[in-house]
């Protein structure tokens, strides 16, 4: 494999070009696990008929492993809108219309994101009487089983081309609810300090799903404290202004 052409830089993982394939190589903390789950996510995702890169193997790569799939040739949305931000709302709009299309698949070989969150909640750090009121609220929200990516944002969304659509990154893929979903869409765009894309961002999905805003707001708290459980003190105050789940009552 040639790893001389970089595509993209992560904390965690360094992207790479060789030819018709992308290679996703990850740091030496990554775990196997993660890297063997998310090839995982990506085959059953692909099988729902759902546009995703074709995983080619995972393999390792100077000792680094490392997940080997087609290179999908195109731009980000995030990219478009730096490019030309008078665009920005034509590609929030894009963005959501990508993520209800998604959000009529089903995959239920997927882990259910209610476990997962609950898991999360278990081990983010905040007092016993918190974490009993979040996952009090977790059970009480609807169990659905919708594809969801759990990491949506405009930079892992290509558009090619042809104008299709190509969705990246699926380390976080769960069924579960599209309100979840958009939740942590919305919050991606507010931790980035985009607040106004968030806003627009949040119009557009509640008006195009008919959803009630407060639908959304209420899977807020649960999806900031699963959040928390990353560690980053840049992120924790902020997030923990969403975990109070009395907020949203």
């Amino acid at each position: 494999m040639n790893l001389t052409n970089v595509i993209a830089e992560r904390p965690d993982k360094t992207v790479y070009r060789d030819g018709a394939l992308g290679i996703k190589v990850f740091h030496k903390e990554y775990s196997a696990a993660d890297v063997l789950n998310e090839a995982l996510n990506m085959a059953i995702v692909s099988e729902t008929g759902f546009r995703v890169p074709q995983l080619h193997e995972v393999c390792k790569v100077d000792g680094l492993w490392a997940i080997v799939m087609d290179y999908v040739e195109g731009e980000t949305l995030a990219q478009i809108m730096q490019r030309e931000p008078n665009k920005k709302e034509e590609c929030i709009a894009r963005l959501v219309e990508i993520q209800m299309q998604m959000h009529r698949y089903s995959a239920p070989r997927l882990r259910h994101h209610t476990d997962k969150m609950r898991d999360k909640i278990a081990k983010n750090g905040l007092d016993a009487t918190v974490r009993y009121e979040l996952h009090t609220r977790l059970e009480g929200l609807p169990k659905h089983n919708k594809l969801c990516h759990g990491d949506l944002s405009p930079s892992n969304i290509i558009i090619m081309p042809n104008g299709e659509a190509c969705v990246l990154d699926w380390a976080h893929a769960t069924q579960g609810n599209g309100g979840a979903d958009a939740a942590r869409t919305y919050m991606l765009f507010r931790l980035a300090g985009e607040h106004a894309n968030a806003e627009e961002y949040m119009r557009r999905f509640c008006r195009e799903s008919d959803t009630a805003r407060q639908y959304i707001q209420k899977w807020l708290a649960v999806v900031a404290a699963s959040q928390m459980v990353k560690g980053n003190p840049e992120e924790r105050d902020f997030l923990l202004s969403w975990a109070n789940v009395v907020e949203y009552q």
